[in-house]
């Protein structure tokens, strides 16, 4: 356990996860967003993510109550001053995500500042910033409180000291630590897209459906979910957006996104979170 604070910025879906696990871990955890209503859903979501954990028997009701009264809310980053690390978890904006870390340089030269961006270049991140060799990517995977797994990725400015403590902080979280270069898609992601980038030509060219696409993989790949049904959970749009960053990063064809992944995108069928993707969600 420990009092130190750990700040977290965003609080969608990869927000929220960051947060629970923090607080659960016992760090005190200010959740950051620009947007009061968000920050009520995240509270609650967090909530009901502990309420599972009890009822797995995997912490108890007293342990719930302490993490959520770890957890505190707030619309302004000057209330993550005193945080000794800082995770951001905003939208795959390359130009939101250099103003938050320029803003956020500004407020302590001893925070280190992690990205959980899922494919955009910590380096140009860490230019931004006034103590670019303290910036550092930890990424995170969706569901948070269940996937193992942290991306460690190093900038070209990112000191030994940093990286250091990053790896610390990912084992007392419960993670494992994998370090990756500064590439676009660092590893899982440049593996993993572009699977699912396939697969949604596999529909669109009529060569399977969804259905048979996932059954396939899961029964030949031994994968615990296929393609299409991931795609739904990570979201088409963040699927969408991690190609294209993979395809300007590499300017390599091999990386051009579906046409049909793109249609989804554009007529709002982001999947899970918006009740339609490839499969349809009540």
């Amino acid at each position: 356990m420990s009092d130190q604070q750990i700040g977290v910025v965003g609080a969608g879906t990869m927000g929220q996860g960051i947060a629970q696990v923090v607080a659960a871990s016992g760090y005190q955890v200010h959740l950051y967003d620009v947007a009061e209503e968000q920050l009520s859903r995240a509270k609650a979501n967090i909530d009901k993510g502990l309420t599972k954990l009890v009822a797995k028997e995997k912490i108890s009701e007293a342990d719930k109550s302490a993490a959520l009264a770890r957890v505190s809310t707030t619309t302004s980053l000057d209330s993550l001053s005193d945080c000794a690390v800082i995770i951001e978890a905003a939208p795959e904006q390359p130009e939101l995500k250099e103003k938050l870390f320029r803003d956020l340089s500004r407020l302590s030269s001893s925070t280190i500042l992690a990205s959980n961006t899922s494919s955009l270049s910590l380096t140009r991140l860490a230019a931004v910033c006034e103590h670019p060799e303290r910036v550092v990517g930890m990424h995170f995977f969706n569901p948070v409180p269940v996937l193992k797994l942290v991306e460690v990725i190093r900038a070209e400015q990112t000191s030994d000291a940093t990286v250091d403590e990053i790896e610390t902080l990912a084992k007392a979280l419960g993670k494992t630590a994998v370090p990756v270069g500064d590439a676009p898609g660092f590893a899982v992601n440049r593996l993993l897209v572009p699977m699912i980038n396939e697969a949604a030509f596999i529909v669109q060219e009529g060569t399977a459906t969804p259905e048979a696409v996932d059954e396939a993989m899961k029964l030949g790949a031994a994968h615990p979910m296929g393609p299409l049904a991931l795609a739904d959970l990570i979201g088409l749009d963040v699927c969408l957006a991690i190609m294209e960053v993979l395809q300007e990063g590499f300017g390599d064809p091999k990386y051009r996104p579906c046409p049909l992944l793109k249609r989804m995108v554009a007529a709002g069928y982001l999947g899970r979170k918006s009740g339609r993707g490839f499969y349809h969600y009540d």
